[in-house]
């Protein structure tokens, strides 16, 4: 595959020149307003975005947190399935495109063995949105992203979806009615030959609506990828807690004047899905030949306390280690120590297990 682009300082340098002449007070009014007539245009509502200035101001605002979000989800997939290399990607609901700039973060232009930019397609209800994402686009070096189709298209209502060898589909499914919803999945699935992510706010309906979406696309054929190391069901138990990450965001003085904050950065959080077809190949040498989940997924922030490293796992269905579970790593297991040091959350957990009769127990799990 082309190597990974450096879109995000692309992204963010193309979003602070389209606030450029605005006064800051009058984008701050323009994204708060924005914020509220979401909220309170319900998931069938009509599009909020009614003009330039509007999707400008939301772009600037939110494009930055969920470009970081989708490109961390990206990631993971690239990381289980390293010859997956989409020669085509459909982003429905894409809006101003953060998800196509987060794919060529990640996998580039397109695959090498073709010599072509990937064919990159956005679907969005909002033309303005959509004028704006092709006009971000037409500035950047990638050119997947400089010859990337915008079509306007209302989301749900299509029966089906062209095919395409990357379906995205984040930040959509809030935004539709219930029944909506499934009927996305489902034609997202049979649109995709290789892959499909979904990405969805790191809140508790968030991971609600993945969790639906994942039974969807297991119930396909699909294989997830990640961030689950298997494809059954969830361990988590209903109304007890939901699986979420982070994505470190930096903040635009913007971000500062709307939120009121003084750091100069923020935590995206969200839930995600990403599956594969079976047979579609993408896995490494290594691995199979669709790729493999991993061991284990690192579900919270690692405690590092003196000699040993906490870590919070979800792990395989094996049925002694299997499920949720605690893993206290502690220095005399040398690598995998050095290793959960530098492990982060969300980071997938191979270290995790090792060759003692023991099954690398170190005491203190629970």
């Amino acid at each position: 595959m082309f190597a990974p682009l450096h879109t995000d300082d692309e992204l963010r340098d193309a979003l602070a020149r389209l606030l450029d002449g605005l006064p800051p007070r009058q984008a701050a009014a323009a994204v708060e307003r924005l914020i509220s007539g979401y909220r309170g245009s319900g998931a069938a509502g009509a599009p909020v975005l009614r003009d330039r200035g509007d999707v400008a101001a939301y772009a600037a605002y939110r494009m930055p947190a969920t470009f970081e979000a989708v490109r961390a989800a990206l990631d993971a997939l690239a990381e289980r399935a390293p010859e997956l290399d989409p020669a085509t990607h459909l982003d429905v609901g894409g809006g101003t495109g953060a998800a196509v700039w987060a794919a060529a973060a990640v996998w580039g232009d397109g695959p090498q063995r073709t010599g072509e930019a990937r064919a990159t397609t956005v679907l969005d209800r909002s033309e303005p949105a959509l004028a704006l994402g092709r006009e971000l686009a037409a500035g950047s070096g990638s050119a997947a992203l400089r010859g990337a189709r915008w079509r306007q298209e209302r989301i749900g209502a299509a029966p089906g979806l062209e095919a395409a060898d990357l379906v995205t589909v984040s930040y959509v499914l809030n935004e539709l009615p219930e029944d909506a919803r499934g009927a996305l999945v489902d034609a997202a699935a049979a649109a995709a030959r290789r892959a499909v992510v979904v990405v969805e706010p790191g809140t508790p309906d968030g991971y609600r609506r993945i969790i639906e979406a994942r039974d969807r696309l297991t119930g396909a054929g699909l294989r997830v990828l990640a961030p689950c190391p298997h494809s059954d069901a969830c361990p988590i138990e209903p109304g007890t807690d939901w699986c979420h990450f982070a994505a470190r965001v930096s903040r635009s003085s913007l971000h500062r004047q709307v939120k009121g904050g003084t750091l100069a950065y923020e935590d995206e959080k969200f839930s995600y899905v990403a599956a594969v077809r079976p047979g579609a190949g993408g896995g490494g040498p290594d691995g199979g030949p669709d790729g493999t989940p991993a061991a284990a997924r690192i579900v919270r922030r690692p405690q590092i306390r003196k000699g040993q490293v906490l870590l919070d796992l979800c792990t395989g269905p094996d049925a002694e280690r299997g499920g949720l579970r605690r893993e206290t790593v502690t220095k005399r297991r040398g690598p995998a120590y050095r290793a959960a040091r530098d492990a982060h959350w969300g980071d997938a957990w191979d270290d995790g297990r090792d060759d003692r009769p023991d099954g690398g127990r170190d005491g203190d799990e629970d």
